[in-house]
């Protein structure tokens, strides 16, 4: 029954909309003054929560692969990456825009002097080349082994991510999210290590997006 669910055409179309749920209610909360008493700090935080989310559940999608038998999962990776990347777009734009107005003499030397903006921004840089990266076209002109080591990168875009995030919530000393964030991405690394062979191949099984 779930293999026929995977299967069925209108299976990626439904995630693709799910992915986009999230957007379309900041777009409308910001469209009718729904988001609390200071929206331009909801927006940020929103759009950094649905990046690590969706991260996330990228990375997931090959251990639930293999541990489920269900093939048919692997073809969503990457469309769940591209999503990261576009909410980590929309995340750097709220920054950008709202809390910096676009100053960029600014905003440069607020990423220098700030560790969590400058681990969050440099997790940012490591997630361009995978996502421009992502298509098929570019694994035949990188070559496949060369595509595999580049799209590594995305456990350590993971664990900057969470650094930025734990960086960002010490302030107000609520580690509670954190340790979730830190749980899943400590499970998914051990996952992959205990599925490597003599250690030659770790995280071998499969790109940011694929």
């Amino acid at each position: 029954m779930l293999r026929q669910t995977l299967q069925h055409r209108s299976a990626k179309p439904l995630l693709w909309l799910l992915c986009l749920m999230p957007f379309a209610w900041l777009v409308w909360g910001a469209a009718n003054d729904a988001l609390g008493a200071n929206p331009a700090e909801y927006l940020i935080r929103a759009t950094g929560d649905w990046t690590l989310r969706l991260l996330c559940i990228t990375l997931v999608v090959t251990p639930l692969r293999v541990m489920s038998g269900l093939p048919e999962l692997a073809k969503f990776r990457r469309m769940f990456g591209l999503f990261t990347y576009f909410y980590v777009v929309l995340h750097l734009l709220c920054y950008s825009w709202l809390d910096m107005g676009f100053e960029w003499v600014d905003i440069a030397v607020d990423i220098a002097k700030r560790p969590f903006i400058l681990v969050g921004f440099g997790a940012f840089v490591l997630l361009t080349p995978l996502a421009l990266t992502s298509f098929n076209r570019a694994i035949r002109w990188l070559g496949a082994k060369r595509w595999q080591w580049l799209h590594r990168l995305v456990y350590v875009v993971a664990v900057l991510a969470v650094l930025h995030f734990f960086w960002m919530r010490a302030g107000k000393s609520n580690f509670a999210e954190v340790f979730v964030y830190a749980s899943v991405l400590f499970g998914l690394l051990a996952w992959r290590v205990v599925h490597s062979s003599l250690w030659r191949h770790l995280f071998s099984s499969g790109g940011f997006t694929r």
